[in-house]
């Protein structure tokens, strides 16, 4: 069984057991619901998903890779370099429910 959930804008395919790395969540125990959940040969998506929830427990936080910009005007002396660094959260999947 997996589930497709969406947090911080960007949608995610997960299964029972499996670490996430997603935008900054706040709270150790969160509780998302689906877009989409697949078990077996059955496919709910939108009203059929009911009460389906998903599960998950904070692991840990972390920063990721940094990015480095520079902009820069010709024939004025104009120049800026930038760089930045996103926070992100790791979570684990700790269930899938289908509900009602």
């Amino acid at each position: 069984m997996y589930a497709v959930i969406q947090t911080g804008g960007k949608q995610y395919r997960v299964t029972e057991g499996q670490r996430v790395d997603v935008e900054s969540v706040k709270g150790d125990e969160l509780s998302f619901t689906p877009l989409l959940l697949v078990d077996g040969e059955s496919v709910l998506t939108g009203s059929d998903l009911g009460g389906a929830s998903v599960a998950a427990r904070v692991v840990g936080e972390g920063r990721g890779k940094k990015i480095r910009g520079f902009t820069y005007k010709n024939k004025s002396n104009q120049h800026k370099r930038w760089g930045h660094r996103q926070n992100f959260t790791t979570i684990e999947i700790t269930g899938i429910t289908r509900g009602a």
